[in-house]
């Protein structure tokens, strides 16, 4: 009888950053003949790839940690939190190794060292586009790793190093590898979308035969090429991204732009190490919307930093509502371990964040049920995520997984998930749209 392979449980948290790299770790354990164990308590060996941004972070990865000891007893530390090795061991020092983020070569060593592999060529077989943790229909595009700002709230660039973007045909080869997999939707991420490239001075590479510069415009355009949807995350609001737009507008890309935009008051963004111009930004917001109308924006934003005053938090209500943004999030401020922020004056107790919180939220969500209201009786095109009996569960172009709505549209159909279906609008509710088939009689 063969040796059973043996098993690593994995057990990935935080971003789709780290999503993206716990799929090439795991595809790298699938090539070397590892099993993947589904339990803690089934498995040889158990990797643990942590978030380290904020406390909530922070402490539900040491947790995960926890766990898996009490489960399993052999744990390896992976990802963000990692670049703060003496916190996990002073926690957890029955922890096997522990290695930084994105650190691949550590992470394969450090399992070699603790669970020696067997590798069968003829049954440790994967796909081409490796190992995902996505439904087969769409999957995350990491075009770069680090950042080259230091905002004043975030550790980022402390925990992943300064920006390193990935040559443009890496990324098409890796993209036309998940296309011919099923994918039928790339969501594009990485730290700072927007800055591809200006590590690689923009150099040209080559993709398929051809020439292709390693710039945001051109690799969106190339991506675009490929028949699926595109959708770019983690962009901020840089000159460079006015290039996007046609590409938008003419259905290249989809209409979508994920843009952390953080405050509203210029007080507040110099005090962040942020862009500060916030007229400039909604003046860029309303150019782009009159060249593609279609434009989704999501983005994000901090209460209760450290010197918010109660008129900065006024200027940031004023921003929400002149900006008018499709889907937002909001935070409080958390004083992350290591960031320059925390030094800063003016600290704003947690009640008023709370309350500023409360008060952001009830504003926002007003904005975002009147666009949802705004497009029923609308017919689209949406991207299937499930079907029931009860019906199906999709997206549109404006929806990202998991973060954004969705559409749920009733009826008995034969689909798949990641099939195209085209609906008619007929409701709104709070956060999602609701949907009915397009037929012969509808037309």
């Amino acid at each position: 009888m063969k040796p059973k392979a043996p098993a690593i449980g994995f057990v990935s948290l935080g971003c789709p950053k780290n999503l993206v790299d716990s799929e090439r770790i795991l595809t790298q354990l699938k090539v070397e003949g590892y099993g993947i164990s589904p339990s803690y308590e089934d498995a040889d060996l158990v990797l643990v790839n942590t978030c380290g941004f904020v406390d909530e972070a922070v402490e539900e990865s040491l947790e995960v940690i926890g766990e898996a000891l009490d489960a399993n007893g052999r744990v390896i530390v992976t990802g963000c939190l990692g670049a703060k090795a003496d916190s996990i061991r002073r926690a957890h020092p029955g922890v096997l190794a522990i290695t930084g983020p994105h650190a691949y070569e550590a992470v394969m060593s450090a399992v070699h060292e603790h669970l020696p592999q067997r590798h069968d060529p003829f049954t440790s077989l994967v796909p081409p586009q490796g190992v995902k943790l996505t439904p087969r229909h769409y999957a995350y595009l990491k075009i770069s790793e680090g950042c080259n700002h230091h905002c004043s709230f975030c550790i980022i660039p402390s925990l992943r190093g300064d920006l390193v973007s990935r040559a443009a045909g890496e990324v098409l080869q890796e993209a036309q590898q998940l296309v011919e997999g099923g994918v039928r939707e790339l969501l594009v991420v990485s730290q700072d979308t927007s800055a591809y490239g200006v590590d690689l001075k923009y150099r040209t590479d080559f993709w398929g035969g051809r020439p292709v510069r390693s710039r945001l415009a051109d690799l969106s355009e190339a991506l675009g090429s490929l028949g699926i949807w595109i959708r770019l995350h983690y962009v901020y609001p840089y000159p460079s991204v006015d290039e996007l737009i046609p590409l938008m507008a003419d259905g290249t890309i989809l209409p979508y732009l994920d843009m952390p935009l953080q405050h509203g008051s210029e007080p507040i963004l110099r005090a962040m190490r942020r862009p500060a111009a916030t007229e400039k930004v909604l003046e860029r917001i309303a150019r782009w919307r009159e060249q593609c109308p279609e434009l989704v924006m999501r983005s994000t934003f901090i209460v209760g930093f450290p010197g918010e005053t109660e008129q900065d938090f006024e200027n940031l209500l004023d921003f929400i509502q002149e900006a008018r943004l499709d889907r937002v999030g909001c935070f409080c401020y958390s004083p992350v371990d290591g960031a320059a922020a925390n030094e800063l004056p003016g600290a704003v107790p947690e009640s008023l964040k709370q309350e500023r919180m409360g008060r952001f939220m009830v504003v926002q969500e007003g904005i975002s049920a009147a666009k949802l209201r705004a497009k029923v009786g609308q017919r689209m095109i949406v991207l299937v995520d499930e079907v029931s009996p009860q019906g199906v569960v999709a997206r549109s172009a404006a929806d990202a997984p998991e973060i954004d709505g969705r559409v749920l549209a009733s009826g008995d159909w034969e689909l798949a998930s990641g099939d195209f279906i085209e609906v008619d609008i007929t409701d709104a509710t709070e956060h999602d749209l609701l949907a009915v088939p397009v037929t012969d009689e509808s037309d």
